[in-house]
């Protein structure tokens, strides 16, 4: 960690401390006037905590960038007198089509290149096509993004979508895109009868198991191709590949993380809000309260709640407005946890996830769930695909993303919804 963000995050601590002396002096005996104050001075600083959060996530992004450019500068000789920037090689690496191609755009030629790198090139042009496959291979014309960047755009998609993180829902990750069929059951009403010494079993069928079944698809979702010049590829301190393909991970995160979010269902994942049932309706249209939230966990039978994915789930409004939630004895539902200790904060004891494709409190407005987010399967077909297209887009270059995905609840009854009310 470096000594700015570690820094931001100490400052953060000492806000959220004094946030909370500040709600600490509103009691009975407080006037309106003064409580107001202290209620607006608490908001003016959950807001700064909030801002630095945004800030350390900017910090760590340039790190991370500036980190891969100059492992990206590591990676090339010096460029000679002849104007070229050639691929290492001096550890042995394997010479890739796509740094030999660069070499060419240039201005090198051909005649000028060692024998196995035109031996690359050479097949590499001989397997170029120009014509659209819609199944097999797509590798006419399209270089994927080097493998180090992947885990990068992956990290970028749960950053941006804690539906897509496979440490709250079960994912399911498959190399094809067949339908996936789920068997299901829900033998909770059963139970076991007394018997009678003596007495035949009853054998009438009246307690025969029911199955289900829930199926998961792959729906396909892309990117529009980003362009960019040739100059500014050779001219940017930082690798555009990289830069590019981790903003186009953060696009395929936000559309996962909305259709496995609020997905219809029809030509499109259902999506967990869109599966839950009703645990509690709300009184009012634009506030919750602890009596509701304690509604909504028990409405989910116990089973479910002892499970370690069981969590909470809202945006960052209604984050804001439980913030200030107290229980019956005076402590307050959100824990901010120990940024210096890395523990999470909790809302009522338990995990929450904050999903800014989540409704905000408002009339009929679905602005939380709880319960054991394992039983919400989501299915991935490989990993999230970046291309790079060279040849196509000559003298410029071109990338575009690829994902493949769907979304099923496969249990209704592990996972419940607060809803507000009507009018």
């Amino acid at each position: 960690m470096s000594t700015r963000i570690k820094e931001l995050r100490e400052k953060q601590a000492r806000i959220v401390a004094e946030a909370r002396e500040r709600l600490d002096l509103i009691n009975a005996t407080t006037d309106e006037a003064r409580a107001a104050e202290l209620e607006a001075s608490h908001d003016a600083a959950m807001a700064e905590h909030d801002r630095l959060e945004r800030l350390i996530e900017r910090e760590e992004t340039v790190s991370n960038l500036e980190t891969r450019a100059a492992e990206q500068r590591r990676k090339q000789r010096p460029i000679s007198d002849t104007g070229e920037s050639r691929a290492q090689d001096d550890a042995g690496e394997k010479i890739e089509y796509r740094h030999v191609f660069a070499k060419v755009i240039c201005g090198v030629a051909p005649s000028d290149l060692e024998p196995e790198e035109r031996a690359v090139l050479k097949k590499g042009l001989a397997a170029f096509e120009t014509r659209t496959q819609v199944a097999g291979t797509n590798s006419a014309g399209g270089y994927t993004v080097p493998v180090e960047l992947a885990n990068q755009i992956i990290i970028s998609m749960k950053a941006f979508g804690p539906m897509y993180d496979e440490a709250i829902c079960t994912a399911i990750t498959t190399t094809s895109g067949n339908i996936i069929n789920i068997p299901t059951i829900n033998d909770t009403a059963k139970i076991a009868a007394a018997h009678t010494e003596g007495a035949d079993l009853t054998d009438d069928g009246g307690e025969d198991v029911t199955f289900g079944q829930k199926s998961l698809e792959a729906y396909s979702l892309d990117t529009e191709f980003i362009k960019w010049s040739w100059e500014l590829d050779m001219d940017s301190i930082f690798s555009m590949e990289a830069l590019l393909g981790g903003l186009l991970g953060e696009r395929l995160g936000r559309i996962a993380n909305r259709r496995l979010t609020v997905g219809t269902g029809s030509s499109q994942p259902n999506g967990i809000v869109t599966a839950s049932t009703l645990g509690k309706t709300a009184a009012s249209t634009t506030a919750i309260t602890w009596d509701e939230i304690i509604d909504l966990e028990h409405s989910v039978d116990p089973a479910y709640r002892s499970s370690p994915r069981c969590r909470y789930m809202f945006n960052d409004t209604t984050l804001n407005a439980v913030r200030k939630l107290k229980d019956g004895q005076g402590n307050y539902l959100w824990q901010a946890g120990n940024v210096q200790q890395g523990t999470p904060g909790s809302f009522n004891g338990r995990p929450y996830s904050i999903n800014q494709d989540m409704a905000s409190l408002g009339a009929a407005a679905k602005v939380m769930l709880f319960g054991d987010f394992s039983k919400y399967f989501v299915r991935k077909v490989g990993s999230p695909v970046i291309g790079v297209m060279r040849e196509r887009f000559w003298p410029q270059m071109g990338i575009a993303g690829l994902i493949r995905f769907d979304g099923e609840l496969g249990d209704t009854a592990a996972v419940k919804h607060l809803i507000t009310a009507a009018s």
